[in-house]
C-alpha cells in the first residue's frame, strides 16, 4: 500500500506543505505537534484532491484522532449525527471514517452511494456480542415487546428489531415506546442507565463497548480525591455506578454540548481517548485531563488507509438488498422519530 501510494503522491514529510495548510493545522495545534502536522499534511493535501476528484465525502466519527477528525473529515458527529448525514448527503462516494457498522448503517441509508471502508477490520465489541437470533431469543422471552437496537449493531441486527437508537436519543425513544416492557441491546449499560431514568421496565441483552466497561466507579473516588475541581463527565456506556459518581453523563454530542456550555477549568472525560483531543482546541480555556481509554478498533482508521481507499475503491461495503431494507426501516424510524421530538 505505502509503496504504491509513492508512486501516485509526493508523501514525505513536509514543512512547505505544513506551511500551506496552516489553516487547517490551526484546529489541532493544542493536541498534534508541529513535527506530526509536517508527516500529516502531505497525506492531508492529497486526501483533499482526491476527494475533488472522486465526488468524495468523510464522515468522521468523534473517535477519530485529530489529524482525520479535524484534517480530512467533512461532517463530524455521534452515530445519530452521521447516520442522519450519510441519508442526505450530496456526492458519489462515501469514506466511513469509523467502525464497520457505520460504513454498514451509511450504504443502507444510501445505497445508490459507493461506500469505503478504510479498514474492514475495524470493527466493534457491542456489534459482536449481539445476533438476529439474539435477538429472537429476547423477542420470545419477553413476548410482545419491542426492541430497541443500539446502532452499534450490525445489519442483520438492525434489520432484526423494531427501531435504533444511539446514546443521544435512547431514553426518549425508550419512553416513546407504546409497550410497558422494551428490551434494549445490545449494551447492558447503556440499557441499565436508561432505567434508572425511565419509567418502562427496561430489559437487556448482556453486551458492553470494551473501552467504557474499563472504568470504575472507584477510578472516579480516587481521581476526585486527588483533583477535587476537575469536572468529572462520563458516557452511558459505562456501568451504572461510574455514571452515578460523574458530574455529568451524556452522549459524545451531549458531552460537547455541557462542555461547550459549562466551560470547567478542568474537565476528565470518561469515554474514548480521542473524545477530548478533537475538541480541545475549541475550548482552549479548558484543561482536559486523563484518563485515557483508546478503541482499538477506531485507531485502525489511518489517513494513509484513508488515501488508500480512495485511491484505489477498494474495501466497498455491501449489504444484501434485503436485509437492507429491514435495517433501513429500524434506522429511519429512528431518525423520523428523533424528529418528531425534536432531537
Amino acid at each position: 500500500m505505502r509503496s504504491e501510494l509513492s508512486e501516485h503522491y509526493d508523501l514525505a514529510p513536509s514543512p512547505e506543505v505544513a506551511e500551506t495548510l496552516k489553516d487547517v493545522y490551526a484546529r489541532m495545534d493544542r493536541v498534534v505537534t508541529p513535527p506530526d502536522w509536517v508527516t500529516y499534511a502531505p497525506y492531508v493535501k492529497a486526501i483533499a484532491e482526491l476527494k475533488k476528484k472522486r465526488n468524495a465525502v468523510i464522515l468522521g466519527h468523534n473517535y477519530m484522532t485529530p489529524e482525520i477528525f479535524h484534517g480530512v473529515s467533512d461532517f463530524v458527529g455521534d452515530s445519530l449525527q452521521l447516520a442522519m448525514k450519510a441519508s442526505d448527503v450530496e456526492a458519489d462516494v462515501i469514506v466511513q471514517a469509523g467502525v464497520h457498522f457505520m460504513a454498514e448503517t451509511s450504504k443502507i441509508l444510501s445505497p445508490q452511494k459507493t461506500v469505503l471502508m478504510p479498514d474492514m477490520e475495524a470493527g466493534c465489541s457491542l456489534a459482536e456480542s449481539i445476533t438476529a437470533e439474539g435477538i429472537e431469543e429476547m423477542r420470545a422471552k419477553y413476548p410482545g415487546a419491542p426492541v430497541v437496537t443500539y446502532v452499534n449493531t450490525t445489519a442483520e441486527v438492525k434489520a432484526a428489531s423494531d427501531i435504533c437508537c444511539t446514546s443521544s436519543n435512547a431514553l426518549q425513544i425508550v419512553n416513546a415506546m407504546e409497550s410497558d416492557t422494551v428490551i434494549m441491546t445490545p449494551d447492558q449499560y447503556l440499557a441499565q442507565n436508561i432505567a434508572n431514568q425511565s419509567h418502562k421496565n427496561v430489559v437487556y441483552w448482556p453486551g458492553s463497548c470494551i473501552v467504557h466497561e474499563q472504568y470504575t466507579a472507584q477510578d472516579l473516588r480516587d481521581f476526585r480525591e486527588w483533583n477535587p475541581s476537575t469536572r468529572l463527565i462520563a458516557h452511558p456506556e459505562c456501568p451504572p455506578d461510574v455514571v452515578a459518581e460523574a458530574d455529568f453523563s451524556g452522549s459524545t454530542s451531549g458531552i460537547l454540548k455541557y462542555v461547550t456550555d459549562e466551560k470547567p477549568e478542568k474537565a476528565m472525560l470518561i469515554t474514548e481517548c480521542s473524545m477530548a483531543s478533537n475538541i480541545a482546541d475549541e475550548l482552549p480555556e479548558v484543561d482536559f485531563v486523563g484518563p485515557c481509554n483508546m478503541c482499538p478498533y477506531m485507531k485502525k482508521i489511518s489517513l494513509e488507509k484513508i488515501l488508500w481507499v480512495l485511491h484505489t475503491g477498494e474495501n466497498e461495503v455491501f449489504v444484501d438488498p434485503d436485509v437492507a431494507e429491514k435495517a433501513r426501516l429500524s434506522v429511519q424510524a429512528m431518525i423520523d422519530l428523533s424528529c418528531k421530538l425534536g432531537l
